[in-house]
């Protein structure tokens, strides 16, 4: 499913724990460190597409999480043309993204990235929420960036929210330079 504009439609999930920390997968075989991400198939709700993208990837159900907050649009990202598969090259662009910050009220043990016969990770840790984004492929680093920002007013103490809009600023400046 790809719109006239040449991107797919994808959920992303910011997973975190009740210290505020970040779940992040690292992918299979490789030294790629993310957020849960997956496509929507047709007929889906992005909400229908995340919470079947948290099963898949992270084995959660939805038990397991309470959703904070979403983001108000659709954030775009462009794959580079070394990445796009040749059948695709004239029609596909990237990604478009709805982005759930989900909060884990279940236990780390309710984590399993098994549940699929193709698993997108084999590890995960937390991480700090504002997490350097250098660790983020460069081509989707802008994206990260602005989901955070925007889903952390979600954040449950004010406390929180002040800490974390201080480290937005500070990784919003980093990826001006």
């Amino acid at each position: 499913m790809i719109d006239r504009d040449g991107y797919r439609p994808n959920v992303g999930i910011v997973l975190c724990n009740g210290k505020n920390e970040v779940f992040w997968g690292k992918r299979v075989k490789e030294h790629a460190w993310q957020f849960p991400q997956g496509g929507i198939k047709a007929g889906e709700t992005p909400e229908q597409a995340m919470y079947r993208e948290l099963k898949e990837e992270v084995g959660l159900d939805p038990c397991h999480v309470k959703v904070l907050g979403r983001t108000r649009e659709w954030l775009r990202y462009d794959v580079p043309q070394t990445w796009v598969r040749r059948e695709s090259r004239s029609v596909y662009r990237g990604q478009k993204q709805i982005w759930f910050l989900l909060r884990l009220v279940g236990r780390d043990c309710d984590v399993c990235l098994r549940k699929s016969e193709h698993p997108e990770f084999d590890a995960w840790r937390w991480n700090e929420y504002w997490v350097p984004l250098e660790s983020v492929i460069e081509f989707k680093r802008e994206v990260y960036g602005r989901a955070l920002q925007e889903l952390a007013r979600y954040l449950s103490s004010s406390r929180a929210r002040k800490e974390h809009a201080q480290r937005a600023a500070r990784a919003a400046s980093s990826i001006d330079r």
